[in-house]
């Protein structure tokens, strides 16, 4: 029978329940990559600019006004009542405040003079040209689970395939010993859980596999047998009998892909232990990661960057990262804003610029798409006195490398940073466009489902042409 966990939520990371790492050098014949490997590299539409996606997935939605997005409007009418000076939407929790200017300053930065917040001192000094910043972002929920749906899937309920588990569909894996989509948990699942990573109604080989942190992302990946010939002999026995089930049933999705899982978590318990020993890597890149810095989730979030770099050279597709949890709210400062952002941004500034700068001098930043998003804004003005609450209607996401426009700022808030006035982008048109940088036609990346063609942009989106380098 098959392992309930290897046909469950995790697939490929899940499915490591073969009693142990294979010893030696090479997997076992029984379970080398299959045939019919339904993660095979397949042909892309046209001619890819990134090869791979590093999502940095910021949870909770980082104020725009504080970050990338500066407003000196809000220093002028700092402690006015809101409704006299802008019209005030409905928001999540209806306790307005005052109009609340940035607690941080913004310096320009590069040669093309790009502002970024006091938040990011690094990212500003060795980034700011390789940044694509959009700053006219909309969402049409407010609440986290169903933005966070919308901005995973495309739509705001749970159960439909995920943009890696798209990718991973569109494209196979470069990579025989990893799972093609692979979401490094800092610690905090988003809202929602994680069906914002899950295969919906595409094969389940497809769906997200959750690395937990530290040394033993997956379970079962250190050895167990006794001997080699007895894991090996298992694994052939395995194989055996799942392939006489399939001649009975015919093609059946759940028992093909749990083969394919139960294959690379073969492969895995050889991959993932080098995957995730770092003791290779020199003192001056694992300090330029901040795994020296002396705040906890600055290191916890550096080794996440690592890794993905890592994954990144061994031809994993799209990895996503969550967040470490910095005060325990993710960026959702509904109050304690300058405590609450000053330490997400303090946990991610020096690994995220030092992961761009790593893939820039190792030649791959070209070749991957890195996304900095979350899934919505903050208001203008202060939830009660401290905070800011959700904000839907205008925020900020940047890219870089990949295809992308480096240096350059797209779309405009209003003087507020309150709603996109100018080339506002929906997350359909961000998932048209980083599908397009890999080489695929979001309108014609279908699969048949309830008797229509199922695409990840459903029946919206288009290519912003403008963040294309």
């Amino acid at each position: 029978m098959l392992s309930q966990a290897a046909q469950g939520f995790g697939g490929v990371a899940a499915a490591v329940l073969l009693g142990g790492q294979l010893p030696g050098e090479s997997v076992p014949e029984a379970f080398a990559a299959s045939d019919s490997n339904v993660l095979a590299t397949r042909l892309t539409h046209y001619r890819p600019k990134a090869k791979r996606v590093i999502f940095l997935y910021m949870d909770g939605g980082p104020s725009q006004v504080d970050t990338f997005d500066p407003k000196p409007a809000l220093a002028k009418y700092n402690g006015q009542d809101p409704h006299r000076v802008l019209k005030v939407e409905p928001t999540q929790f209806n306790n307005i405040g005052k109009v609340l200017k940035s607690p941080w300053s913004f310096k320009r930065y590069g040669e093309t003079g790009l502002p970024v917040s006091a938040l990011f001192p690094t990212i500003g000094e060795h980034c700011a040209d390789d940044l694509c910043v959009v700053r006219s972002m909309v969402a049409p929920f407010s609440e986290h689970t169903n933005a966070n749906f919308f901005l995973h899937t495309g739509t705001g309920l749970q159960g439909r395939p995920a943009h890696g588990a798209w990718v991973a569909y569109g494209l196979g894996s470069e990579c025989q010993d990893l799972p093609a989509y692979v979401v490094l948990n800092g610690g905090l699942i988003p809202s929602g859980g994680l069906d914002c990573f899950g295969s919906g109604f595409l094969p389940a080989a497809f769906q997200g596999s959750v690395f937990q942190p530290g040394n033993s992302p997956v379970a079962n990946i250190t050895p167990g047998e006794a001997k080699p010939d007895l894991q090996s002999a298992k694994l052939a026995l395995m194989k055996r009998l799942d392939k006489n089930l399939l001649g009975r049933l015919g093609r059946v999705d759940q028992v093909e892909s749990a083969i394919a899982n139960y294959e690379l978590a073969a492969r895995m318990q050889m991959a993932v232990p080098d995957l995730m020993d770092l003791a290779d890597e020199s003192k001056a890149t694992q300090s330029l990661y901040g795994l020296d810095d002396s705040f906890a989730n600055t290191r916890k979030y550096g080794r996440l960057c690592l890794v993905a770099r890592r994954m990144v050279e061994r031809g994993v597709r799209f990895i996503e990262l969550t967040c470490t949890g910095g005060n325990g709210d993710r960026w959702d400062q509904h109050g304690g804003l300058v405590d609450g952002h000053t330490k997400n941004a303090r946990a991610i500034d020096r690994p995220v610029a030092g992961l761009l700068r790593d893939l820039k001098q190792r030649g791959l930043l070209d070749e991957t798409l890195v996304v900095w998003c979350g899934e919505f804004g903050r208001t203008p003005f202060a939830q009660g006195n401290n905070g800011r609450d959700h904000n839907p209607f205008g925020f900020t996401i940047w890219m870089a490398g990949g295809g992308s426009r480096a240096g350059y700022v797209h779309g405009a808030t209003d003087e507020f940073g309150y709603h996109a006035v100018q080339d506002k982008v929906e997350v359909y048109d961000l998932h048209a466009t980083m599908l397009h940088l890999m080489g695929m036609d979001h309108e014609r990346l279908t699969y048949r489902f309830s008797s229509r063609d199922m695409r990840l942009t459903d029946v919206h989106g288009r290519v912003v042409r403008e963040l294309l380098g």
